[in-house]
């Protein structure tokens, strides 16, 4: 059996892809949160079109 490797998305060290590998797909955990606060700060966004304004979010109840 082959072990498949990955590019880390933050830093793109390799990484394989197997159980041992905590913090797939990235290559540590310092990597993962470095991308969490990209998320976290909207650097990082899912195209699309805006979701439509809801008036009910909007009224107290």
């Amino acid at each position: 059996m082959s072990i498949s490797e990955v590019k880390c998305p933050t830093c793109e060290k390799k990484v394989a892809w197997e159980p041992q590998s905590h913090w797939r797909p990235f290559c540590s955990e310092r990597c993962k949160l470095i991308d969490l606060g990209e998320w976290a700060s909207e650097g990082h966004r899912i195209a699309g079109e805006p979701a439509p304004e809801n008036p009910h979010l909007d009224k107290e109840h």
